[in-house]
């Protein structure tokens, strides 16, 4: 380990959903000296992405991840498709999410939902940037969607993952980390913490998705993202790693898989540079 303190990176938090009575930037600082250094706020739909951008840009070590949630599927249009492209030319923009298939919702429709997410792998492609990925209840059509359009040329990370470990080597084949959050730690969780003893370790990735989903012993409370170091510790716990080796290994793997230089730079920086040059 080198002399230089191993910093976690948060790979999914949204900070422009926190409640009222907690500011983004004080929740940044306290996370910060719980050792996690890096954080990526993805998008959910069109009217926020301003926000987003903005909260990116003003606070420290914030990288941007602006997409079409299948919340907000009906949004996707050739003009919104237009901005987003657009909007990958901001430094602090680095990938497109969440970006994916919920079939727990009964609106919008799954042919909206497929359409607005083809829209966005084939613009990620374009772009030669990742995507972040949603879903709920609808892995088995996810993955026929993600091989169709050749989203392994992109990859990137699954989000909130709770599939099953076939599912997860499937997304593995096509350059997707697996990201593990709040409900790895909760009591009685069996099938995350087996799936993240049979991965590779270098497909594992770490996420809060603060303000939800909070980690055992929060478990129904508003999620805060210093609670990304109660993740990191179930995670050492299980596959017997320091915290020390379990910060370096799951930030370089997201540092990978979202095309992004090693951390470095200024001491209290996060160094953390976009290794694509493509022209969008």
């Amino acid at each position: 380990m080198s002399a230089q303190r191993e910093l976690f990176f948060d790979t999914h938090v949204h900070l422009d959903r926190l409640p009222a009575g907690l500011d983004p930037a004080t929740e940044i600082v306290r996370a910060q000296r719980h050792g996690i250094g890096h954080f990526l706020l993805p998008g959910v739909e069109p009217r926020h992405w301003q926000r987003l951008l903005e909260l990116a840009t003003a606070l420290p070590d914030c990288l941007a991840a602006p997409g079409v949630h299948p919340l907000a599927a009906e949004r996707w249009n050739n003009d919104t498709a237009n901005r987003l492209l657009n909007l990958l030319n901001e430094p602090q923009v680095i990938a497109i999410g969440e970006i994916g298939l919920d079939g727990h919702l009964a609106q919008p429709a799954a042919e909206i939902q497929e359409q607005a997410l083809r829209g966005q792998l084939r613009l990620a492609r374009q772009a030669g940037r990742p995507v972040l990925l949603h879903c709920r209840k609808a892995t088995g059509r996810l993955l026929d969607i993600l091989r169709q359009e050749q989203a392994g040329d992109c990859g990137g990370i699954w989000h909130g993952f709770s599939g099953s470990l076939d599912t997860a080597r499937a997304a593995i084949k096509l350059n997707f980390a697996i990201a593990f959050g709040g409900p790895l730690t909760w009591p009685g969780a069996r099938r995350g913490p087996e799936v993240l003893l049979s991965l590779p370790a270098e497909w594992i990735v770490l996420e809060s998705d603060a303000p939800d989903l909070a980690p055992h012993p929060h478990r129904g409370e508003i999620n805060r993202p210093v609670y990304l170091s109660l993740i990191a510790e179930r995670v050492a716990s299980l596959r017997g790693w320091s915290l020390a080796e379990t910060a370096r290994i799951t930030t370089a793997n997201a540092c990978r898989v979202l095309g992004l230089s090693g951390p470095g730079g200024e001491p209290g920086k996060s160094g953390l540079t976009q290794r694509r040059d493509d022209a969008t």
